[in-house]
């Protein structure tokens, strides 16, 4: 599958992430460092987002640590461009 990725490294609790999209909806998830491997070696992963249509989106980094962005379009067809950046 082919994505974006955004290495945010290391994040305090509460940072916001936010992750403003131009083009078609997409796929926006933020992910710890092991669950970001997980996800890209196609095992079971967990995230922080999901589906959306509009942007900006703003997320919470829900605990310290180490902390990644990545936008896919699920497999469906379009273009996007996006810009990632911790407030």
């Amino acid at each position: 599958m082919q994505y974006q990725h955004y290495d945010l490294g290391y994040n305090d609790d509460g940072k916001i992430v936010e992750v403003v999209l131009r083009g078609t909806e997409a796929n926006v998830c933020l992910m710890d460092a092991s669950n970001f491997q997980n996800y890209r070696n196609g095992r079971r992963y967990s995230y922080f987002g999901g589906h959306y249509k509009q942007s900006p989106i703003r997320l919470a980094v829900p605990h310290s640590g180490h902390w990644h962005v990545t936008i896919d379009l699920g497999g469906y067809g379009g273009t996007i461009s996006s810009n990632v950046r911790v407030l």
